[in-house]
C-alpha cells in the first residue's frame, strides 16, 4: 500500500510539474538538468549567463541549472547514479571520473560531440577523460601549479626570476628558498593538507610515473628516482634548509595568504585559480607575481585533473545535452568560463584570446604553461581514491614532517599501496 501511495504521488508531481519522468513535457519541450560546480561568484554568474543565452535560442530544450558543491561531489553523485536520479550533464574533475566510467554510469561521448569541439581539444586532454575504448566527459578548463611570489621580496634579493623559456631547476629553487630565508621567514611555505596531487603532478617535471600499467592492464606502484625529487626537495627545504616552515604542512593554500602578505614568506606554491583570492585580498601596494614552477628533466611538463562535463548514461536526451555542451565550449564562451573561474581553458582557440595574454595577474604566464600540461598520473587508476586517502596522504604527511625517511615513505607507497590497488584490479 506504501509503495502505491508514493508512486500516486510521484505521478501526480510530475502531472503537476508538466513533465514526464524522462525530462519532457507534454508539449514536446525537453529539459535538461546540469549540475554545474561553478563557485566562485563570477564563474557561478558566467555560467548561469550561458544557460540563459542557451534557454534563449532553443526553447524546445530547456536547460535547469542545478547548484554542486566540490566538497561532496563524489558521494553525492555516486548516490544520485545509483538510485537513477542523476543529472543529464554532470560537472566533475577528470580525476573523479573513472570510477564511474568503469561503473557504466557515464555516457561514452565518442560519435556524439561535433568534431569542432573534439579537434580543438588537444589529445593530451581527452587523454585524462579516456577510459578503455570510451571517451566519458569534456576536458574544459585546467590549471597548472605556479609559484605566487613576493615581487618586491625577490627584486631586492637579487635572485634570478625564472620564466617559462629559463625556469628554475628543482636544485636552484632549493637554493633560492635557502637565499631568502633568515630572521624567522621563509623562502616558501608549502600548503600540503592534500599532499598527494601536488607531489605526484609536479613530480612529472622530473619524469617520475609512480603508477606503471603492464602488459595485462594491471597497475602497480613504484617509487622511483624521478619520483622523489619532489618529495625530497619539500621535505630538505622543511626539515634541513629550514627554508620551509613545518607549520603549513597541514594548511590548504588559502591558510598561507595572510603569512604571505605579512611577508612571512618569499613565495607559496598554488594553483593557478588562487590569483583571484589574491587580487581580491592583497593589501594596497602589495606587489605579487606569477613565476613558473620548477622545472626537472622533463622540462615545465606537469600533471593535472581539468574540469570536465559529462552526460549521465542514463539520459534519455543524449543528443541535446551533447549540443548544449558544444554550445556551452565554443571557444568565446569556454573563455568566458575560464576568466570567471581564473583557469586555462583547454580549448586551442581559446587560449589564444588576447585577454589569456595579459601580463597582469600572470594570466601570459600561466598561459605560456599550457601546452606542457599533461594528464595526473594517476588519471585512470581504479582504487587510486582509497590508495590517496589510507596510503599516501598519511605517508606524504609524516615524511614531509620528518617522522619518516624516505626508505620508509618509498615501502609504504609501494607495499601497502599495491595491496590496496589490487582489490580493484582483480
Amino acid at each position: 500500500m506504501r509503495t502505491r501511495l508514493l508512486a500516486a504521488l510521484a505521478a501526480a508531481l510530475l502531472l503537476l510539474s508538466g513533465c514526464t519522468s524522462d525530462g519532457t513535457r507534454d508539449d514536446g519541450r525537453i529539459t535538461l538538468r546540469f549540475q554545474s560546480l561553478a563557485w566562485q561568484q563570477e564563474s557561478v554568474a558566467a555560467t548561469k549567463e550561458l544557460v540563459r543565452e542557451w534557454n534563449a535560442a532553443h526553447p524546445e530544450v530547456r536547460v535547469e541549472y542545478v547548484q554542486g558543491s566540490w566538497d561532496s561531489v563524489h558521494d553525492q553523485l555516486l548516490t544520485a547514479f545509483e538510485g537513477g536520479e542523476a543529472p543529464d550533464i554532470v560537472h566533475d574533475a577528470s580525476d573523479d571520473l573513472a570510477d564511474f566510467a568503469y561503473g557504466g554510469y557515464l555516457a561514452d561521448l565518442t560519435g556524439l560531440l561535433p568534431e569542432r569541439l573534439t579537434s580543438d581539444i588537444p589529445r593530451q586532454s581527452w587523454e585524462s577523460v579516456t577510459f578503455g575504448d570510451g571517451v566519458y566527459g569534456v576536458p574544459f578548463l585546467q590549471e597548472p601549479r605556479v609559484l605566487v611570489a613576493n615581487a618586491a621580496w625577490l627584486r631586492k634579493s637579487g635572485v634570478r626570476i625564472p620564466t617559462p623559456g629559463r625556469p628554475w631547476s628543482w636544485a636552484e629553487f632549493r637554493q633560492v628558498t635557502e637565499r631568502l630565508s633568515g630572521d624567522g621567514k621563509y623562502g616558501v611555505a608549502w600548503p600540503l593538507k592534500e599532499p598527494v596531487s601536488a607531489t605526484l603532478n609536479l613530480s612529472l617535471t622530473a619524469g617520475g610515473r609512480l603508477f606503471h600499467r603492464g602488459p595485462d592492464g594491471k597497475v602497480t606502484v613504484r617509487f622511483e628516482a624521478g619520483d622523489q625529487v619532489v618529495p625530497r626537495t619539500v621535505h630538505d627545504q622543511v626539515n634541513t634548509d629550514r627554508s620551509a616552515p613545518a607549520s603549513t604542512l597541514g594548511s590548504g593554500g588559502s591558510d598561507t595568504l595572510p603569512g604571505f602578505f605579512a611577508g612571512r614568506y618569499a613565495m607559496v606554491p598554488l594553483g593557478f585559480s588562487y590569483r583571484q583570492q589574491i587580487a581580491q585580498q592583497a593589501p594596497e601596494g602589495f606587489e605579487w607575481q606569477v613565476l613558473p614552477a620548477p622545472a626537472g628533466g622533463e622540462g615545465l611538463t606537469q600533471g593535472v585533473s581539468p574540469q570536465t562535463l559529462s552526460i549521465a548514461e542514463d539520459s534519455p536526451h543524449k543528443k541535446e545535452a551533447a549540443a548544449f555542451l558544444d554550445f556551452l565550449l565554443r571557444p568565446r564562451n569556454m573563455v568566458r568560463l575560464a576568466l570567471g573561474d581564473w583557469m586555462l581553458p583547454t580549448g586551442t582557440q581559446a587560449l589564444k584570446d588576447p585577454a589569456l595574454h595579459t601580463r597582469e595577474h600572470g594570466w601570459a604566464t600561466g598561459t605560456a604553461l599550457a601546452r606542457h600540461l599533461r594528464p595526473a598520473p594517476a588519471q585512470s587508476v581504479r582504487g587510486y581514491p582509497e590508495w590517496k586517502d589510507k596510503v599516501a596522504t598519511p605517508a606524504l604527511q609524516e615524511y614531509y614532517s620528518g617522522a619518516i625517511g624516505l626508505p620508509e615513505l618509498r615501502e609504504r607507497l609501494e607495499e601497502d599501496g599495491n595491496l590496496v590497488l589490487a582489490r580493484y584490479q582483480r
